[in-house]
């Protein structure tokens, strides 16, 4: 059982696609920070890695990071209201 066996791969997947909006988030600060350290060397290549985190996330390029898409409210929402549904079946 290595790292990269099916089992880590899938789970790997599971949890990006769980969390998209904070990998996107944390993508940009990264980019952010590496540009500011190379004092805007690589600017063209960090925006391309960021852009690519966005649409991973499903936000628009000019979209700030960490905005939520209309798909992350949504479920959200849904998420909240099943919890509250859970919650009142339980009392």
């Amino acid at each position: 059982m290595g790292l990269f066996d099916k089992k880590n791969i899938d789970k790997a997947k599971d949890l990006a696609e769980k969390n998209k909006q904070k990998i996107a988030s944390g993508v940009s600060k990264a980019t952010d920070t590496i540009d500011k350290k190379t004092g805007g060397k690589h600017t063209d290549k960090l925006k391309k890695v960021d852009d690519a985190a966005k649409k991973f996330a499903g936000q628009p390029d000019d979209a700030p990071a960490g905005a939520e898409t209309p798909e992350a409210v949504t479920k959200s929402a849904a998420d909240a209201e099943s919890t509250a549904d859970a919650e009142s079946t339980a009392d």
